[in-house]
């Protein structure tokens, strides 16, 4: 446990773990949107063409060296 001497020194504190607070909520809320944008159906038939794709590929390298 701190212990303070001065008012001082309480509201710094309490400035600083205010601030702190706010930073954390502000990267929640960016944390948020990309968790949003990962879950639209869009970004995850990008991602499935993307795996078709390399699949795709190496099937037919596969091919074309045998």
């Amino acid at each position: 446990m701190k212990h303070y001497r001065t008012f001082n020194e309480i509201e710094y504190d309490l400035k600083r773990l205010n601030l702190e607070r706010q930073i954390a909520f502000e990267e929640l809320k960016g944390i948020r949107s990309d968790v949003k944008e990962d879950l639209k159906p869009l970004h995850w038939l990008q991602t499935v063409l993307k795996y078709v794709t390399k699949y795709g590929s190496f099937l037919l390298l596969k091919k074309i060296v045998k």
